[in-house]
């Protein structure tokens, strides 16, 4: 799992055979009311993509829907951003 300081993680799926270039990146950050965000961005390699938005009240519960989040995409083809 890759996570950097500041907790992202970015992953793709490519697949030739079926035309398939995304991407998908989690990150947390903190709110002004101390709570955390989830942040996720997702779309097509080589686009801005789509980017959404969840709100949690502390950081343990936006750390566990983040990775929630991605077990869920890990297990639907996405790898680490490096990995072939």
């Amino acid at each position: 799992m890759e996570r950097e300081e500041t907790g992202s993680v970015h992953l793709r799926r490519i697949d030739p055979a079926q035309n398939m270039r995304r991407f998908y990146t989690l990150a947390i950050q903190p709110t002004l009311f101390g709570g955390a965000s989830v942040i996720r961005n997702w779309g097509r390699i080589g686009t801005n993509g789509q980017s959404m938005m969840e709100t949690f009240d502390s950081s343990d519960d936006a750390d566990s829907a983040s990775k929630r989040l991605e077990r869920s995409k890990r297990r639907r083809g996405y790898r680490d951003n490096g990995a072939a």
